[in-house]
């Protein structure tokens, strides 16, 4: 792209914290942040369509999504007791919290297409710039305008406690509150306001048939998105949309697994596996008529299932192994046609892995040296799922880093090398974004 398409944005975080000792067995935390954040710009974005000639060929879109003097404020205080203490013989260890959080937003997005290029080496792509795009606006309303704006409190409480039934046997149960208050604004189009209560449970236990070397644990926890108001359909009103207040989007996980600690503690293992179900999203209402008015319906689910593997060791004095190893199987087990059984294009890579070596010298005269070699790999990637518009991969990748290091009482001497062999390698979450080649780094610190 050309000059020009820059967003000017700043944030101020303030974070204060209050801990207090009540007696031997409990104490007390007080939370404070506070957070604001302005926006005003051009905020450029594209993304790939095939150009419906050539099987293969695609064209680059090229938008814009603008932001106008926005700012989002957030005010948050958290207050946490903590207990552990004893009932006759059984240990408990016991959160109780209490949490409020405010959000005034007054943010305006806007934004607009501003053509379809070909993607080929020699063409100009300079002519996308902050003019092209001032001048775009001036000539015509925006593509779309999409006001957000309201003020949103949210009051919860929570439990928490650990029961050590044994040595060995111990179970978890807590549970959590939350009271939406949405006193309501702008979402693109005026809302009505809302209160809306969720309850979150969780359940976990766990048996070390081995103490302190082998520990079975399972457990289950619901967690859920408040989604606000939606366009509905309602054929009753001559066939028009209707605000509707969503259900909470509901997901409901399942985890069991196995946790090893041997070798005097110099390897320690973890393997899971989880199950998670997602329920109430917002689909495309399947009836034509409907989904011609964008309107939609809250019944879709999605399903993911995985093994997560950590592993670390220290097989012999001043060596350090970490690996780590997970995979994912997601997908929409009902939705709009066009992604139905597909797998979302906000999961990732399916299989992620990675592993760092370090050694640190410890014999007269090199300690303090140490070195470190390892990487990150990721399987392909689909940003782009569905049966409209196909798939588009991000390749998989394997990215090796390295380092070395000087460590002294008074000083340290380090340098890294990331991508040591300059992969050419993209991230994305439904994006495509290159990431950066070769590169080294040099500190040089000396300690007062």
């Amino acid at each position: 792209m050309g000059n020009g398409l820059t967003q000017q944005s700043r944030s101020t975080n303030l974070f204060g914290q209050v801990n207090y000792r009540i007696s031997p067995s409990f104490t007390s935390s007080t939370n404070l942040s506070t957070s604001h954040s302005f926006s005003n710009g051009f905020g450029p974005y594209f993304y790939i369509i095939p150009d419906g000639k050539v099987l293969g060929s695609n064209l680059l879109v090229r938008a814009d999504q603008s932001t106008r003097n926005s700012t989002n404020d957030v005010f948050e205080v958290q207050q946490l007791f903590n207990g552990d203490f004893r009932l006759g013989s059984l240990r408990n260890r016991m959160v109780v919290g209490l949490d409020y959080l405010h959000i005034n937003s007054n943010q305006l997005f806007f934004g607009s297409t501003y053509d379809t290029a070909p993607i080929a080496k020699d063409y100009d792509y300079s002519k996308f710039n902050g003019a092209a795009l001032a001048a775009l606006y001036a000539s015509k309303t925006p593509d779309f305008m999409y006001p957000l704006s309201g003020i949103k409190d949210t009051y919860s409480a929570f439990v928490s406690d650990v029961l050590n039934l044994t040595d060995q046997l111990s179970i978890l149960a807590a549970l959590r509150v939350d009271a939406f208050h949405n006193k309501g604004g702008l979402v693109g189009s005026p809302v009505a306001g809302y209160n809306q209560t969720a309850f979150s449970p969780k359940f976990g236990v766990v048996y070390q048939p081995l103490k302190d070397k082998v520990s079975l644990f399972a457990n289950y926890q619901n967690s859920f998105t408040n989604q606000g108001i939606y366009n509905a359909y309602d054929v009753t009103a001559s066939d028009s949309l209707t605000q509707r207040f969503a259900r909470l989007e509901q997901a409901n996980q399942f985890e069991a697994g196995v946790k090893l600690n041997a070798l005097s503690g110099r390897l320690t293992t973890t393997i899971s596996y989880y199950d998670i179900q997602v329920k109430n999203l917002l689909r495309t209402d399947p009836n034509p008529l409907a989904a011609a008015k964008f309107a939609q319906t809250q019944d879709g689910t999605q399903l993911s299932r995985g093994v997560e593997i950590d592993v670390i060791a220290n097989p012999f004095t001043g060596f350090n192994v970490v690996a780590g190893f997970s995979y994912n199987d997601s997908k929409l087990t009902k939705a709009d046609a066009d992604v139905n059984g597909r797998r979302p294009t906000t999961a990732s890579s399916p299989v992620l892995a990675n592993l760092w070596l370090s050694y640190r010298f410890n014999a007269y005269g090199l300690r303090g040296l140490g070195f470190g070699f390892g990487g990150n790999y990721a399987s392909d990637n689909k940003i782009q799922n569905s049966v409209s518009l196909g798939e588009f991969i991000l390749p998989a990748y394997t990215v090796l880093n390295a380092s070395a290091f000087y460590d002294q009482r008074k000083f340290r001497i380090s340098a890294k090398v990331d991508n040591l062999t300059n992969q050419h390698y993209w991230i994305g979450y439904t994006t495509m974004n290159a990431q950066k080649l070769r590169s080294f780094v040099g500190s040089i610190a000396y300690k007062f």
